[in-house]
């Protein structure tokens, strides 16, 4: 699919002095509605040959738009922070704000291109890749981000020629090359290249090949394509199908959550002796050095006062505090509702040989924020899909992830609420929004009960408590972390 990209496609400079005024004007002036509206960030991923001018072409992107808005991210082998988490990690922690625009060099097709170049993996491993980036790139749209994805082509002749030049220039480690797309590997590069454009070019992740022979030509082309579909995100948006699993509804509306029981309990004395016997086990699963090749993703949901920071305590009491960090999560900042929905989420995950706690967690999208219309009804329908992918990146790392919901009846709750009133070191625990919520009790039902059918996965199974009993719950609790933990390691 390379064969026109690879003539010489040429622009003489006076045409391009003549033209080049005309896309720096129609960038510029997408760019600055861009960031004036605030709807949509944009990314543009730079993959291609080594010597086609991939640099050149950004820096005159650079010249060419308000430089104050624009990022460039460039990622080679992963430092220890990223080879410590999941593979995405890194592109998620730095996505750019709505308005915003990251120019991204070696991006998440770089370790691709290379290990199947050098024969590190095989084409089966190349297409779940593959599948992998498409689901993230499909994520990165549908949360509003406009996303570029240009390969730069050169014929080998002059892709030789190219490099003997930059050997010898002065500023030549100016110059970063990619083993993977040096001259010796062309014909493999190229190859796996023309495969990544056809399965991974969509209507929301297009890929454009750009002739890069002709420095005029490669530069105008690349300008226009930015601004004229800059502009046509400005002026129609983007309409996108909405995509959620399929769940199994019986003639009963009864729900999983519906069908807990509990009359669950535990007596004081029996508490005691499991809980001391639980965490001591807890504590010596986590000081394994098995551990260290692992990682831990504990999530707590469930009614108001349904007792999770109590039950997240005596998880945290017989652990190393320098292993663990617990993440209250609340409404997003103004930071966070800038950036696609799962990025505070990303940015706050473990590396390897530590554990993160969320007090409420990504479900929030698909429960409060479905039940009090703060997302749309598309936002969150989708919403399901994307946070079993992003579970599925977590475990398929090797993490571990256990949900909890923590159940308790409406009346409990409601002397749980008088409770916190009537005692002083409680009473921050109460707020309006708390006794606001009870009024939606059934809506919050319906939609805890559609979270469990949508995303307990063989992966990442959700575990479903009583806590009328906050003894039982507890244990019940610890107990589930030890047994997971313990078959990981």
């Amino acid at each position: 699919m390379f064969e026109s990209a690879e003539l010489p496609q040429k622009m003489d400079k006076k045409t391009f002095k003549k033209l080049e005024p005309e896309i720096r004007e129609n960038l510029l002036s997408a760019q600055l509605e861009m960031i004036e509206k605030k709807e949509f960030s944009t990314i543009i991923v730079v993959d291609g040959l080594d010597g086609a001018g991939k640099g050149e072409s950004v820096a005159r992107l650079y010249e060419w738009m308000d430089a104050r808005h624009l990022v460039c991210n460039a990622y080679s082998d992963p430092l220890e922070a990223a080879r410590l988490r999941p593979r995405l990690w890194r592109y998620w922690r730095d996505l750019s704000a709505k308005g915003e625009t990251a120019i991204v060099f070696g991006s998440w097709y770089q370790r691709i291109l290379r290990d199947r170049v050098f024969g590190k993996i095989d084409d089966q491993d190349v297409e779940h890749e593959l599948d992998r980036i498409r689901r993230f790139e499909e994520m990165l749209a549908l949360e509003g981000v406009l996303l570029f994805k240009f390969w730069y082509v050169l014929p080998k002749k002059k892709q030789e020629k190219r490099l003997q030049k930059i050997g010898k220039k002065k500023n030549k480690a100016r110059h970063v090359l990619a083993d993977w797309a040096a001259l010796k590997n062309y014909d493999k590069a190229t190859t796996l290249g023309e495969k990544i454009i056809l399965e991974t070019s969509r209507g929301h992740a297009p890929r454009f090949v750009i002739p890069s022979q002709d420095p005029e030509y490669r530069d105008a082309a690349v300008g226009q394509t930015v601004a004229r579909s800059m502009r046509l995100k400005l002026d129609e948006g983007a309409s996108a199908a909405v995509s959620a699993p399929p769940v199994v509804i019986g003639l009963s509306r009864q729900s999983a959550v519906d069908a807990i029981d509990l009359t669950a309990k535990l007596d004081k004395d029996d508490y005691e002796k499991q809980r001391d016997k639980l965490q001591a086990r807890l504590s010596d699963l986590t000081d394994h050095k098995g551990f260290s090749k692992t990682g831990m993703v504990l999530v707590f949901q469930g009614n108001d006062a349904a007792g999770k920071g109590g039950a997240i305590r005596r998880v945290i009491r017989p652990m190393d505090p320098r292993i663990y960090k617990v993440y209250p999560i609340s409404a997003p900042t103004d930071e966070e509702k800038a950036r696609p929905y799962l990025w505070r989420f990303w940015r706050r995950l473990p590396r390897q040989g530590q554990v993160a706690i969320f007090d409420r967690s990504w479900y929030e999208r698909v429960l409060v924020e479905r039940v009090e219309g703060f997302a749309s009804h598309e936002d969150w329908l989708r919403a399901y899909n994307e946070i079993n992918e992003f579970e599925r990146e977590l475990t398929g790392f090797g993490f571990m992830v256990c949900k909890f919901w923590l159940a308790i009846s409406a009346e409990e709750q409601l002397r749980r609420f008088k409770a916190r009133e009537e005692t002083a070191y409680k009473q921050h625990k109460i707020t309006d929004e708390d006794w606001r919520n009870r009024l939606k009790w059934d809506q919050y039902a319906i939609a805890a009960g559609d979270m469990v059918d949508r995303t307990s996965t063989p992966y990442a199974p959700w575990t479903l408590i009583s806590s009328e009993n906050k003894r039982y719950a507890r244990i019940e609790v610890l107990k589930t972390i030890c047994d997971q933990l313990e078959k990981r390691l």
